[in-house]
Parts: structure tokens; C-alpha cells; sequence
């Protein structure tokens, strides 16, 4: 699936929005071996132990984030990594990768996008105590699924 980027006025609300839920699907399937299923936010709260984020830049500015809670957080490196996932930097580390797969399998799907646009090294935040703001002024599309029967949320904010 990709979507032409090259219209005055990308529309990205009505256009990007099943392109991201793509990208988070088929790295989900991909990486972990494991569907996701779509969870709205109001069925599921994310427990945000952990965010990881990937920076956007050039012909798409912005930020690109996944949420969980932490024992989401090790499942999900348990299944890049199988059993000798333990240490807090290799459950950072799993969360960072997938987050920075998302942000360039969606990437990837917009037409003319490939070289336009740069993605930063992933950061990794986690501990229970704060609050994420981004500055980025434009749309903001959300992701929710069950994996393993628990919420992670994808988040695209972009900058105008």
C-alpha cells in the first residue's frame, strides 16, 4: 500500500491513518511472530511504563511513538530475543528497534518519501512517574492494539 505524497496539501488525515496501522500490523507480525489486534483507548488504558521514540525529519517532521507497560516491554524483547532477554537494556533496546521498524516500514509506504525524510536514533524512556509533550503543531494519528493481550499505543505527531 502506498500513498502519494506529492498532492499540495498531503491529506494526511484520511490517508495515513490505515497506512499506519499497516506499518505497526506487519512489524508486529514480522519481528514478534505475533497478530496485534486493534484495542480502541477508551477500552484500553496503557499502563506507559515505557516509550520508546523515533525523531522525524526533512519532507516529514515530527515524532513517531510506542507506549506500554513494562511487562509488555518484555514480552515484546523476549520475543526478538527469546529467553536470554532480561537485562533493562536489552527490553530498551527491543522496544527501541520495533519502534524505529514502525517508523520506517511507514515511511516506506509513502511514495517519494524514501530519501526526504530521516529518522533519528531511537530514545527510550521508562519508570512510571512522566509525561510525554512533544511540540510538534500538526496532526496526530494514534495506533491502538493488543499484544498478547495487553495495549500498545503507536503514535505519529507531526509538525507543520
Amino acid at each position: 500500500m502506498t500513498v502519494d505524497t506529492s498532492s499540495a496539501v498531503r491529506s494526511r488525515e484520511e490517508n495515513w491513518q490505515p497506512v499506519l496501522e499497516l506499518a505497526v500490523e506487519e512489524v508486529f507480525e514480522i519481528m514478534l511472530g505475533c497478530r496485534v489486534t486493534p484495542a480502541s483507548r477508551s477500552q484500553h488504558k496503557t499502563c506507559e511504563d515505557y516509550t520508546a521514540m523515533i525523531g522525524l525529519a526533512g519532507s516529514l517532521c515530527g515524532v513517531l511513538t510506542v507506549c506500554c507497560g513494562a511487562h509488555t516491554a518484555k514480552q515484546v524483547a523476549k520475543c526478538m530475543l527469546g529467553d536470554i532477554a532480561s537485562s533493562e537494556d536489552q527490553v530498551a533496546d527491543a522496544l527501541g528497534e520495533i519502534c524505529n521498524m514502525v517508523a520506517g516500514n511507514f515511511k516506506n509506504k509513502l511514495t517519494g518519501m524514501d530519501g526526504r525524510c530521516m529518522l533519528s536514533v531511537p530514545t527510550i524512556i521508562s519508570g512510571g512517574e512522566y509525561e510525554f509533550r512533544s511540540l510538534a503543531d500538526g496532526e496526530t494519528l494514534d495506533v491502538c492494539v493488543l499484544f498478547e493481550e495487553a495495549p500498545v499505543t503507536v503514535r505519529l505527531e507531526l509538525h507543520t
